[in-house]
């Protein structure tokens, strides 16, 4: 299908990234409705004054039923969707399945309202993206068009679910790595706002969080906020580590999914029994924190637990959930679930806040704190400490909550944070692989191009290769035939074992009675460099440079002879991407 012929480029992009935003608003209220649906079926006639058994149970249950749901009929990966997202962008110019338009919400549905430790918020993002990737490439649109479309679909997601238009604009800006030139900015923008506009029509004016500001910000809290920044960007370290290191094990089992079922399914129904507050999303949870404003209020947050009714263990019940978080996150994903990292984060961020807060107070460190405020900017601190994205942090955390008589404090909280983590990773929780991988996109416009250059794409595939005990004779037919001054020495299975370059033997060329001394193994030479197929582009320009070679093979991983990368056709492939990103 192909766009209407009397409407422009720029023109049909802004009424997609419209339709982008409607979709992705449905998504998001489709989701919580499901999520909010399955939890009341499940939860109602627990008892809140005692514990409830059946908390271990329903979880294994929702991970089973998202494994099978993935197995058998979406038959894809589709967790961690904002990773999903990045390497979909680095690596496939961003199309992403169709399935991911409607794959992401029934999973997470699944495993988040029978109790998985995980957010919505992820799953949502990856349907909004693939709403976007998929729209574009209905309409035939180019590779930049399909990106632009990707981080609207991202960007309304985010504005969707929290009514965060600015929200979502930073996200897709400091998370995705999306350039904001003037012609992205509009079509982001009304993608947002289109999906936030939609969400009050669908839900009313009711968000995700309520916060109302009882005490305002005083300059004597500023070392309280620094400190409360740099106690948060040692948090977003420990979930970083602890998360990738659950990863690691988990990925072991990677071949055994019932032996991965049973493991995560044993710690997190464990977890939540324990801490009932790590049942889903822990939404109450954290409005509990944002809103009590006595003992009594606050303790209502060990409900349904063996904590209830022990209100001199409010302290003790906080620090352990903060703990136990990453691991209840960990465990729902690696067993099977379906859920991403951004609400744990926003989770830990409110009790660590909120046990920043408490133990200050209690210990009169200084100028009295609220605990409300201190779980408020701990989302913020937490958030951007895990994702690298202070900006996000602090518009999200002003947007959702009307907090903004708290901007300053946030921006100390979010920027200390930031400060802190970036000492020990260098990447966000979403991130960190695909940089280990050199496919990680960057604001910087060269690398970026680096990044998304596919070596497929400027292989030559034409050679003419001749084998070791070729005579001289037959090698310079075999010359006469190709178009190249290099040709490659392979045996019988492909493989290289070095190469003729004319400009060596040209002295040998025209000596007719040397045609039977000389066979190609006493004439060939060891390439200059050699490239792997997966090798970063990065790299493939390092190996240029430093041999100044005029042209490298290219091996597959069995180190059989795919083709050459000629320097010249690199660099004017890069410099016309370079060219195309820079275009407004």
């Amino acid at each position: 299908m192909e766009k209407p012929k009397f409407i422009s480029d720029k023109q049909f992009t802004l009424l997609l990234a419209l339709a982008v935003g409607f979709f992705a608003a449905v998504a998001a209220f489709v989701l919580h409705w499901l999520i909010k649906e399955i939890q009341m079926l499940l939860t109602a006639s627990f008892d809140y004054t005692s514990f409830n058994w059946l908390y271990l149970v329903y979880p294994v249950v929702g991970i089973y039923l998202t494994s099978l749901f993935v197995r058998h009929i979406v038959k894809d990966n589709i967790s961690h969707g904002i990773t999903r997202i990045l390497y979909a962008i680095s690596s496939k110019r961003s199309r992403l399945p169709g399935h991911n338009c409607w794959s992401s919400v029934i999973a997470s549905a699944l495993t988040i309202g029978f109790g998985g430790s995980v957010g919505a918020e992820a799953p949502i993002v990856l349907t909004g993206s693939a709403i976007g990737s998929n729209l574009a490439q209905v309409f035939k649109m180019d590779n930049k068009t399909v990106m632009l479309l990707v981080g609207c679909g991202a960007a309304a997601a985010i504005a969707g679910i929290f009514k965060a238009p600015i929200a979502g604009l930073v996200f897709t800006l400091e998370v995705l790595m999306i350039d904001l030139t003037m012609a992205s900015l509009l079509p982001i923008l009304i993608a947002s706002v289109t999906a936030t506009c939609f969400t009050y029509l669908f839900i009313g004016t009711d968000s995700l969080f309520h916060f109302s500001l009882d005490n305002e910000w005083l300059i004597e809290r500023v070392p309280a906020s620094i400190l409360l920044g740099v106690m948060c960007g040692l948090v977003s370290l420990y979930f970083i580590r602890t998360m990738s290191a659950c990863e690691w094990l988990f990925a072991k089992l990677k071949s055994k999914p019932y032996a991965k079922l049973a493991l995560g399914g044993v710690v997190l129904s464990t977890l939540i029994f324990i801490f009932p507050s790590l049942y889903g999303e822990g939404y109450n949870s954290i409005n509990i924190l944002l809103n009590g404003k006595t003992e009594t209020d606050w303790n209502t947050v060990m409900n349904n637990s063996l904590f209830y009714g022990h209100g001199d263990l409010l302290i003790l019940y906080i620090g352990m959930v903060l703990l136990t978080k990453v691991f209840a996150t960990s465990a729902t994903n690696g067993a099977g679930g379906c859920g991403g990292t951004f609400a744990p984060s926003l989770f830990i961020g409110a009790f660590g806040g909120f046990l920043f807060a408490r133990l200050w107070n209690t210990y009169d460190v200084g100028v009295y704190i609220p605990e409300k405020n201190f779980s408020l900017l701990g989302m913020a601190g937490v958030m951007a400490g895990v994702m690298h994205a202070p900006l996000t942090g602090i518009f999200l955390i002003a947007e959702i909550t009307g907090g903004y008589g708290l901007f300053i404090p946030l921006i100390i909280v979010s920027v200390c944070a930031y400060l802190v983590i970036i000492m020990f990773e260098p990447h966000s929780i979403y991130g960190m692989k695909l940089a280990r991988e050199g496919r990680l996109i960057t604001h910087h416009t060269d690398r970026a191009v680096l990044t998304l250059m596919n070596l497929n794409s400027v292989i030559d595939r034409e050679f003419t290769a001749v084998p070791q005990d070729m005579w001289l004779g037959k090698l310079i037919h075999a010359i006469s035939r190709s178009n190249s001054s290099i040709l490659p020495v392979t045996d019988d299975a492909g493989k290289l074992l070095g190469e003729i370059n004319i400009n060596n033997i040209r002295h040998l060329m025209f000596r007719t009675e040397l045609y039977n001394h000389f066979q190609v193994a006493q004439l060939m030479t060891p390439p200059a460099a050699t490239l792997g197929v997966n090798d970063p582009m990065e790299d493939v320009m390092e190996k240029f440079e430093q041999t100044n070679a005029i042209m490298l093979p290219v091996l597959d991983i069995e180190n059989r002879l795919m083709g050459y990368i000629k320097r010249s056709r690199m660099y004017a492939h890069y410099r016309q991407m370079v060219a195309d990103m820079s275009a407004e």
